[in-house]
């Protein structure tokens, strides 16, 4: 691991949480992945995850981009 990452996934912004959970869900149910309950995901494959964590990422450049640009569109 990288000096000054403590491993865990602690939020710059805490207040975004609930946002981030509704992203989440939201992605996992257009492509089709299911959450475990327990938040175990260790029997996932990685093509699951990785493609959760992609698709995830994809939706907040575009949110992150469309309030750079002023535009207020829902995705």
């Amino acid at each position: 691991m990288a000096r000054g990452q403590s491993g865990s996934n602690n939020l710059v912004v805490p207040q975004a949480r609930a946002a981030l959970q509704q992203l989440k869900m939201e992605a996992a149910q257009e492509l089709g992945v299911t959450i475990p309950q327990d938040g175990y995901y260790g029997n996932y494959t990685s093509r699951e995850t990785g493609s959760l964590g992609g698709y995830i990422t994809k939706r907040l450049v575009q949110l992150a981009e469309q309030s750079l640009s002023g535009t207020n569109r829902n995705l």
